[in-house]
C-alpha cells in the first residue's frame, strides 16, 4: 500500500502450508524474497527499508520468517507496481492480485527478466480466459491495446536478450489455457488463442518482419547459445506473420523451408505451413519426406508436425498416414511420433464429436496385442477427460470402457483405463 503523504509503500506478506497427514500444524518457513519496485517511468526504485540511513540497490531479498511480516520502503517518489519473487528466489506460489494495467507495466519495463515473463504470461492468461467466457457467450473478444504496446516494447528490447524475448512473447499453450477453467473447452480457447496471435500479427507485422530479418544468423550454423536464442525469436516472428497468411508471409516462410541450413529453422517453417491451410503446405511436407525418409529419426518429426497440426482435417490426415510407409506400429518412436501427438492434440483429439476418442481407443487395442507398455502410456491421453463438458466426457466414457471390455487386455493398459474410468 503506498503512502503519499509519507512517500513510503509498505508491503504485507504471509504464508501458509497445507496440513498433511501427521502434520496438521505447520511451523512458519524462513522463505527468502526478492523484491522490487518499479515506478510510472518504468525504472527501478532505490530501495530503503524504514529504519536505513540509505537505500540499497533496487533489489532486495526479504526474510520472511513469521506467518505475517510488514516491509515498509521510504522514500518512495510515486506509486509503484511491486515485483514480486523476482528471480523465482523461493519455491512457494504467489497470490497477489495484479491489476491488467499492473501487469502489463512490469511486462514493458521490469528490468528482471523472470518477471517481466511471468508477468506477460499471467496477462496473456487473463486476457484469454476473459476471451474465452465471450466467446462462449457469443460475443468478440476484446483484447487490450496496452497488451499489443507491451508485447511491442519487449520486441523492441530484442537485442539485449532475444531468447529470452521469444519466451516472453510465447503465449500460454491451450493446454495450459484449458487446466485453468473449471470445464475445458477446447474449441473456445483454440478460437480465442489463434485471434490474440492474429490481433498481434496484425497490429505489429511490421515489427515482426523487422525482427525477424534482424535476427536471421548469418554464416554457417552454430550451435551456440546467442545463435540459438536468435534463431528461437526469428522463428517466433515467422508463426505470427503466418496468422495473416498473406503472399509476403507465404513466400519468407517457403523460402525459409527452400533454404535452410538446420534441422530447427527447416522445422519451424514446416510447423508454420502445416498449421496453415495453403496450397505450399502439401508441396513442402512431400518435399520434406523425401529428402529425410532414410533418416528415420526426422520421419519422426514429419509425422508428429502433422499430428499436431491445428487443421480441421487432421484426424483423416493421421489416419492416413498410419498406412504410410513412414509409420509402424510396431516401432515404439513411430507411435509416439503419429499417435501420441495427436493424444496431445488440444483441439483435434478432444473434437466435439468424440472421433478422435475412437480414433485413439482403437489404436490402444491394436498396440495392446504387441506392445502393453506403449498401449498403456498411449491411454495416459485419455487422463484428463472429466475436464471436459458432458458431451465430450460420455464419448470419452464410451470408448474407455470399449477399451476396458477387450477380452485378454494386458494389466499395464487395464490399470491406466480402470484408474481413468474410476
Amino acid at each position: 500500500m503506498y503512502d503519499a503523504a509519507r512517500r513510503s509503500y509498505a508491503l504485507t506478506l504471509g504464508q501458509s502450508c497445507a496440513a498433511t497427514p501427521g502434520q496438521t500444524a505447520k511451523l512458519p518457513f524462513h522463505i527468502p524474497f526478492s523484491v522490487g519496485l518499479v515506478d510510472a517511468r518504468g525504472a527501478d526504485v532505490p530501495l530503503r527499508l524504514q529504519g536505513e540511513t540509505a537505500p540499497t540497490g533496487t533489489t532486495r531479498v526479504l526474510s520472511l520468517s513469521e506467518p505475517h511480516q510488514r516491509f515498509v520502503f521510504v522514500d518512495v517518489p510515486s506509486e509503484p507496481v511491486p515485483s514480486l519473487l523476482r528471480s523465482f528466489s523461493a519455491p512457494v506460489i504467489v497470490r497477489y492480485e495484479y491489476t491488467d494495467e499492473a501487469l502489463t507495466h512490469l511486462l514493458a519495463h521490469d528490468s528482471n527478466d523472470f518477471n517481466r515473463w511471468e508477468a506477460g504470461q499471467r496477462l496473456a492468461l487473463k486476457i484469454l480466459l476473459r476471451g474465452v467466457a465471450a466467446h462462449q457467450g457469443g460475443q468478440q473478444p476484446e483484447f487490450s491495446d496496452g497488451f499489443v504496446r507491451a508485447f511491442a516494447r519487449v520486441l523492441d528490447d530484442a537485442a539485449r536478450d532475444p531468447a529470452f524475448t521469444a519466451e516472453a512473447l510465447a503465449l500460454p499453450s491451450e493446454t495450459y489455457i484449458a487446466e485453468q477453467m473449471n470445464v475445458a473447452d477446447p474449441d473456445a480457447v483454440h478460437a480465442v488463442r489463434v485471434a490474440l496471435r492474429r490481433r498481434l500479427a496484425h497490429e505489429l507485422k511490421g515489427e515482426l518482419l523487422a525482427a525477424y530479418q534482424a535476427f536471421a544468423v548469418a554464416g554457417p550454423y552454430s550451435p551456440d547459445a546467442r545463435s540459438a536464442g536468435q534463431r528461437a525469436l526469428k522463428n517466433l516472428c515467422l508463426s505470427y506473420l503466418m496468422e495473416l497468411p498473406e503472399p509476403p508471409a507465404l513466400e519468407l516462410c517457403t523460402r525459409q523451408f527452400e533454404t535452410a541450413d538446420n534441422m530447427t529453422d527447416a522445422m519451424a517453417a514446416l510447423t508454420a505451413l502445416a498449421n496453415t491451410d495453403c496450397a505450399e503446405r502439401g508441396s513442402a511436407l512431400a518435399k520434406f519426406y523425401s529428402r529425410w525418409s532414410e533418416e528415420p529419426l526426422v520421419v519422426d518429426k514429419w509425422l508428429a508436425v502433422q499430428a499436431s497440426s491445428r487443421l480441421p482435417g487432421t484426424l483423416a490426415e493421421v489416419k492416413r498416414l498410419t498406412a504410410h510407409p513412414a509409420f509402424d506400429i510396431k516401432n515404439p518412436n513411430k507411435v509416439y511420433a503419429l499417435i501420441r501427438s495427436f493424444g496431445a492434440n488440444q483441439v483435434r483429439f478432444h473434437a466435439a464429436d468424440g472421433e478422435g476418442y475412437a480414433f485413439l481407443a482403437g489404436q490402444i487395442i491394436a498396440l495392446d496385442a504387441l506392445n502393453p507398455q506403449i498401449a498403456a502410456r498411449i491411454a495416459r491421453s485419455f487422463d484428463r477427460w472429466r475436464k471436459f463438458d458432458p458431451q465430450r466426457q460420455q464419448h470419452a466414457h464410451t470408448h474407455l470402457e470399449r477399451v476396458r471390455a477387450v477380452q485378454g487386455l494386458s494389466k499395464d493398459t487395464l490399470e491406466v483405463v480402470s484408474k481413468a474410468l474410476a
